[in-house]
């Protein structure tokens, strides 16, 4: 591989030529400019990125932060982000923790010690609180609320509107027994949501039933069977998110039980999955695409000065699953 002194010589300009060409740091005159990119072409130079990184302060990187890649919410978030990153001329790179805290801190410490331009992150663990407090990175929250002190941004749909929107479907269904499969009490979205139900039930006399279960469609197996057990006379059914509302179904197939004739069944999120499914599912929709593409105009704009916070509004999408 060609060094910056071998393209210099061939360019016959000076190294120090060669890197400002490079990096952009000054004006070049445009004939020693094209002298040197053609000899970076004829030798095959690839500049140090990471050297460059070094001297810029930037990588033109941004990170991204996710608690399961095998969930399409975030697959398809992290797709908008990277398509609206390689617009900009950014990269893209992802850390998959799992939602283990040990794997979030090292995916900081990783992504600060890579010169990334900003961190887009979907986790609420509390004790990444002190980590984020004093990581100089920009950063912005996704779906998930942090500490104002620790983001620059936070970007989510209206998750309290959306379990109100879910449940006021199904009673105007008809429905008597509605059972919100609630996410996990950490998690502030899943808390949202289920506060919305949960002030419909009370508005409109109806009893509260909720059975709490991850966010993922193998948890979701398991806590539908515990829930037909629970609430034998449920008529209607609230999933967390679209992959546990996916696994409900199949359990309520295997039992021979119908949908919508026997359950009416609702989602969230609206991941692409939801209208591939046969019955199509019906869902309320958080605008995937549109909170990804914020995230990265926010840390490429450098609108992270000061925290801000932009609330999107769901959308009930009626499909099969219900009546």
């Amino acid at each position: 591989m060609a060094s910056i002194r071998e393209v210099a010589k061939l360019a016959n300009v000076s190294p120090s030529t060669v890197s400002r060409v490079i990096n952009g740091t000054a004006n070049v005159d445009e004939e020693k400019k094209r002298r040197v990119l053609k000899a970076i072409d004829e030798s095959g130079f690839t500049p140090n990125e990471v050297a460059r990184s070094l001297f810029k302060k930037s990588s033109k990187t941004i990170g991204v932060i996710v608690p399961s890649i095998t969930n399409p919410f975030f697959t398809e978030m992290s797709s908008a982000i990277e398509k609206t990153a390689n617009e900009y001329g950014y990269r893209m790179t992802i850390c998959n923790t799992s939602g283990n805290v040990e794997k979030e801190k090292n995916a900081i410490s990783m992504l600060t010690s890579m010169n990334v331009d900003g961190i887009v992150i979907t986790t609420s663990n509390q004790e990444l609180k002190k980590i984020l407090e004093n990581c100089e990175t920009p950063i912005v929250a996704i779906d998930r609320v942090i500490s104002k002190n620790t983001a620059g941004g936070y970007i989510h749909c209206d998750n309290y509107e959306g379990g109100r929107i879910a449940a006021q479907h199904l009673i105007q269904n008809g429905c008597k027994s509605i059972v919100c499969v609630r996410g996990l009490e950490s998690i502030s979205s899943a808390r949202e949501r289920y506060q919305g139900y949960l002030d419909v039930c009370t508005e409109q006399g109806i009893r509260e039933q909720s059975i709490r279960c991850d966010y993922s469609f193998t948890e979701g197996l398991t806590m539908t069977e515990k829930l037909l057990e629970e609430f034998p006379d449920v008529d209607g059914i609230i999933a967390c998110n679209d992959m546990v509302a996916i696994s409900i179904y199949k359990v309520l197939c295997r039992r021979g039980i119908r949908v919508p004739e026997d359950i009416q069944l609702v989602g969230y999120d609206n991941i692409s999955l939801a209208h591939l499914m046969t019955p199509e599912l019906t869902t309320v929709a958080q605008p995937i695409e549109k909170m990804g593409v914020k995230a990265v105009k926010m840390l490429i704009r450098k609108e992270t000065k000061g925290y801000k916070e932009y609330i999107f509004s769901p959308e009930l999408i009626i499909r099969e699953t219900t009546k």
